[in-house]
C-alpha cells in the first residue's frame, strides 16, 4: 500500500499557532542584535554632533531645575533640599515623555525598513526604551551631586532605585506602544499628545509638593494619574532615603504591568497593518 502523499505534508492548524503577542516576544528576542544596533545608533547619533556630548544629558535637567527653583522656591516656601526634590521628579518625567515620543518617532523612521524586509516592529520601541535608560543613568549623576550639595542623606534605599526605574520603563514601553498604534491610524493624536504632556506634567507633583492639595484632591491624583506612583517610589529611594511602602509600590507595579500587557497586545494585533499606513 502506497503512503498517502498528503500525510507527509505539514498541516496548518490556526488553533495551534502562538498568539501574535507571544510570537512578537519570540521575534524580538531573535532580533536582539538589531535592538542593540538600533540603540547604539540612537546614542551615537544623539551625541556625535553635540559639542557637549554626553554632558548635555546631565546639564539639560540641571538647567531646567535651576529655572524652576528660582521661580517656585519662594512660592511654595520649600527648604534647602527643594532642588533635589524637583530634579528627582524631573528625571522621572523626562524619561517618560522622551521615550514615549521616541517610540512613536522611531516607528515612523523605520517605515521604509519595515516595507522592505521583515523585522518585528517592537524592536523600535524596545530600542527607544534602552536608549532612554542609558541617558537616565547619565542623568543620575547630577541628581546625586545635587543631593550631596543640598544635604540629602544617602541611605541603603538607593539600591532599590533600579526597581523603580524598571517599573517606569515597562510602563513607558506599554504606553508608547499604545500611543504609536493609535498614531498610525489617527496621526493627529500624536500632535495632541504634546499638549497633553504639558497638562499631565503640571497635574503631577514634580514642581510642587503634593501637600498643597486637600486630601480628596490628592486621592484623585493618586488614583487617576499613574505617573504620580512612579514619581513617588523614585523619590522615596532617592530624595526621602527610604524604601517605598506597599501602598506606594503595589499601584506602581500593577499599573506598569497592566500598561505593558495592554500596549504590547494592542501593538501586536495591529502591527501587520503598519507597513500600509506609515
Amino acid at each position: 500500500m502506497k503512503p498517502n502523499v498528503s500525510d507527509s505534508l505539514p498541516v496548518y492548524d490556526s488553533f495551534k499557532q502562538r498568539s501574535l503577542a507571544i510570537s512578537e516576544i519570540w521575534d524580538a528576542y531573535r532580533y536582539r542584535d538589531a535592538i542593540f544596533q538600533l540603540t547604539r545608533r540612537d546614542i551615537i547619533t544623539r551625541y556625535k554632533r553635540s559639542v557637549l556630548g554626553v554632558a548635555w544629558t546631565m546639564l539639560n535637567p540641571l538647567g531646567m531645575m535651576l529655572i524652576l527653583v528660582i521661580v517656585f522656591s519662594n512660592i511654595f516656601e520649600t527648604g534647602s533640599t527643594y532642588a533635589a526634590y524637583i530634579l528627582s521628579g524631573l528625571l522621572v518625567w523626562n524619561f517618560f515623555s522622551q521615550t514615549t515620543n521616541a517610540i512613536v518617532n522611531s516607528l515612523r523612521a523605520g517605515a521604509e525598513l519595515i516595507r522592505k524586509i521583515y523585522i518585528p516592529q517592537s524592536v523600535f520601541g524596545i530600542s527607544a526604551i534602552l536608549t532612554g535608560l542609558v541617558n537616565f543613568v547619565f542623568s543620575l549623576i547630577p541628581l546625586l551631586l545635587v543631593m550631596l550639595g543640598t544635604g540629602v542623606r544617602f541611605t541603603w534605599a538607593l539600591l532599590f532605585t533600579p526597581i523603580s526605574v524598571i517599573l517606569l520603563a515597562l510602563f513607558s514601553l506599554g504606553f508608547g506602544l499604545t500611543l504609536a498604534t493609535i498614531g498610525v491610524f489617527f496621526p493627529d493624536v500624536t500632535e495632541m499628545y504634546q499638549i497633553i504632556l504639558v497638562a499631565w506634567m503640571y497635574l503631577t507633583p514634580i514642581i510642587y509638593p503634593e501637600t498643597i492639595f486637600p486630601e480628596r484632591i490628592r486621592l484623585v491624583i493618586a488614583n487617576f494619574n499613574p505617573m504620580y506612583s512612579f514619581v513617588k517610589i523614585f523619590r522615596a529611594t532617592t530624595y526621602l532615603g527610604r524604601l517605598p511602602t506597599l501602598e506606594e509600590f503595589v499601584p506602581a507595579f500593577a499599573v506598569s504591568l497592566a500598561m505593558l500587557v495592554f500596549g504590547w497586545w494592542l501593538f501586536t494585533q495591529k502591527a501587520g497593518e503598519f507597513a500600509y499606513r506609515l
